[in-house]
């Protein structure tokens, strides 16, 4: 059986398609609207992607050419063809009026953002510095496409490649052990790295137990820190690991005394990378204080978790413009390994702007 894929503007274009390079006796198998790529491509019409399929003997690959068509598959490609066209001429009647509705309403990229709480003076400073370029100083109005593209330049995605300790910090029911749970079974499963586990969170009621049965049930050794002086023991213990993944106690922004007692242990430590997980159910204004809380910690990167308990994706940008480093992961569900991923710049302005969901 052959199956291959078409993306067209029509149906009719598609089934031409087909049949040109298949023959009259294909069949179509599934039909579905995707996105253009890129970012731009949030602004173009969708296209219609086709699968079909044809079931020739093997030796008969690559002629299909000669194969009749049978009266009842002629009768069904009609029938299929005219049932597309009614739904084409349905689909540009209804985006017609979605436009028209949008044109009266003067809906733009502004209010959808402040709609998905993106916090005013973010969407006011990516503004402003849009302005402040040469190339669109003369412009007397920021075209959404303009405002989309400078977005784009303030959410920066990526995963530090060398980084083999890495420290995961952030405030209290962010959900930090269950993420550092998935990105070891990613590892351990998926690149068959010998990761070890290391937690100084002895205050939390649970905690060490909560990581210690993901590392039995991942095969992984496991280390508790205690005191600062334990730290050197428990790393020369997983001297034979490919990565160390650090749990730390989730500390509250407003108590300074275990802020600095987490950067002592940071300091000894010394990781590679730094994780700052963020919930994406955080409001605006503890978010700030979240990242200047821990600052002084070094963050270089973020995870964004609970996409999954939120409709609104604002915090993506929020966390964007205000962290200034990348984002490398998002955490999607509770379930380990397998409701995680690494941040991808196009999704997340899908989630941001688009149509996306989680």
């Amino acid at each position: 059986m052959i199956i291959k894929k078409y993306v067209a503007d029509t149906m009719s274009e598609a089934l031409n398609l087909i049949r040109l390079e298949l023959g009259p006796q294909a069949l179509i198998v599934n039909k579905r609207f995707i996105r253009q790529k890129g970012i731009r491509g949030m602004f173009l019409p969708k296209r219609l992607e086709v699968t079909a399929a044809l079931d020739v003997p093997e030796r008969n690959i690559g002629r299909t050419e000669g194969v009749s068509l049978s009266k009842d598959n002629a009768n069904k490609m009609e029938i299929e063809q005219e049932i597309y066209e009614v739904k084409e001429m349905l689909q540009k009647l209804t985006a017609e009026k979605q436009k028209k509705i949008k044109r009266e309403k003067k809906t733009g990229i502004r209010k959808l953002l402040l709609e998905r709480d993106v916090s005013e003076d973010v969407i006011n400073s990516i503004l402003k510095s849009i302005k402040e370029k040469e190339e669109y100083k003369n412009l007397s109005r920021i075209s959404d496409a303009i405002f989309v593209k400078g977005i784009g330049e303030v959410i920066k995605t990526g995963i530090q490649k060398n980084g083999r300790v890495q420290a995961f910090i952030g405030p209290t029911g962010v959900g930090k052990t269950t993420t550092i749970a998935k990105i070891a079974a990613f590892k351990a499963l998926n690149m068959k790295n010998k990761v070890g586990l290391v937690t100084i969170d002895t205050y939390r009621i649970g905690a060490v137990e909560q990581l210690k049965i993901y590392a039995d049930i991942l095969g992984l050794p496991f280390e508790v820190v205690n005191t600062v002086g334990d730290i050197q023991r428990c790393f020369d213990r997983l001297g034979d690991c490919d990565s160390i993944l650090v749990d730390t106690t989730g500390r509250s922004i407003k108590n300074a005394m275990q802020l600095s007692e987490l950067k002592l242990y940071l300091d000894r430590i010394k990781p590679d990378v730094t994780y700052l997980t963020v919930s994406m159910t955080t409001k605006y204004i503890d978010l700030l204080e979240i990242l200047k809380g821990f600052g002084q910690m070094n963050y270089n990167s973020i995870i964004l978790t609970k996409l999954d308990e939120t409709a609104a994706y604002g915090s993506i940008l929020n966390v964007a413009y205000n962290a200034k480093v990348p984002i490398s992961y998002i955490a999607v569900g509770q379930n380990v390994p397998d409701d995680i991923e690494k941040a991808d710049k196009d999704k997340l302005l899908n989630l941001l702007i688009g149509e996306g969901r989680v």
